[in-house]
């Protein structure tokens, strides 16, 4: 890294707290490097509070751009001048670009959660899923499973402030896809286990797994589960969550979120560079491996 360093090297941030357990800055810096390229990826511990000064400070110290993760994603927007169609419609930031003092907000992480899907042989296309979340990560993967042609999506979530949020997501989804999308509330675990029944892959879009949640799961127990079901967690430190472990000893197929983290990752990386990452060696570097 510290030969890469020069008077041209362009930054690239993530703001997001807590962010110190994140992969990103060595996948990103790893890329880089790999393709010969002058950036250089940060992590900044950011939160709700100093976000609108930190992202000032991007556009002061002209930065090429920034990730963005909890619990900024739905709260960034605000400080920005144009949002991409997708982010429009997720109401919800991962990737930050600087053109020339222009912010423009898009959001990756649908997009990389159905391309890890597919890089591990998982199709469920044309299949229902049941997800728990409803921030700006599960509404991306929501939204974007939906466009791709998701038949049917059993959102769960508590009461909370992003309870509307998931109301809005399910009337969009209804409105202006094929898919059908319905709400319920995480509460009524009879009901979230009757949809977990009948769908192909039940997925975990919440920071619950990781700290300070770590250890912790909303599926009471083993039960849940049924060996055909493919179970998704896209928490990835750690790699296998309390979900996972219980999921796996179900015999269910698992996949943790270090998978979306790469192509999510990617799909930003190529809009700050112009560049694809170099996605197989990536794979090496995070020792991403499919069971």
């Amino acid at each position: 890294m510290a030969e890469r360093i020069t008077g041209h090297t362009e930054l690239i941030g993530l703001m997001a707290y807590p962010i110190r357990h994140s992969s990103s800055p060595a996948m990103h810096n790893e890329a880089f490097a790999n393709l010969g390229l002058d950036y250089a990826y940060i992590a900044f511990e950011v939160d709700n509070d100093s976000l609108e000064d930190a992202v000032k400070g991007l556009r002061a110290l002209k930065m090429r751009g920034s990730n963005v993760s909890m619990p900024n994603k739905t709260v960034v927007h605000k400080y920005l001048d144009k949002l991409s169609p997708a982010a429009e419609m997720c109401k919800a930031v991962n990737t930050i670009v600087n053109d020339n003092g222009v912010l423009t907000g898009h959001i990756t992480d649908g997009i990389g959660y159905m391309a890890a899907l597919k890089d591990n042989h998982i199709d469920v296309i044309g299949k229902k899923m049941t997800i728990v979340g409803a921030g700006g990560a599960a509404t991306a993967i929501q939204v974007q499973a939906a466009l791709d042609g998701v038949k049917e999506i059993s959102i769960f979530n508590a009461r909370d402030k992003f309870w509307d949020n998931a109301v809005e997501t399910v009337k969009k989804i209804n409105e202006n896809t094929e898919c059908k999308a319905a709400l319920y509330d995480l509460a009524d675990l009879d009901k979230l286990k009757e949809e977990m029944e009948d769908s192909y892959l039940f997925t975990n879009a919440t920071g619950v797994g990781m700290k300070p949640l770590e250890g912790q799961t909303y599926i009471p127990d083993k039960s849940f589960f049924r060996p055909d079901l493919i179970v998704i967690d896209i928490v990835y430190f750690p790699r296998e969550t309390a979900l996972l472990k219980m999921a796996k000893e179900a015999g269910c197929k698992t996949m943790n979120g270090l998978g979306m983290m790469l192509f999510q990752g990617s799909a930003a990386f190529e809009l700050w560079t112009g560049q694809p990452m170099p996605i197989e060696y990536m794979k090496e570097i995070l020792d991403i491996k499919y069971e």
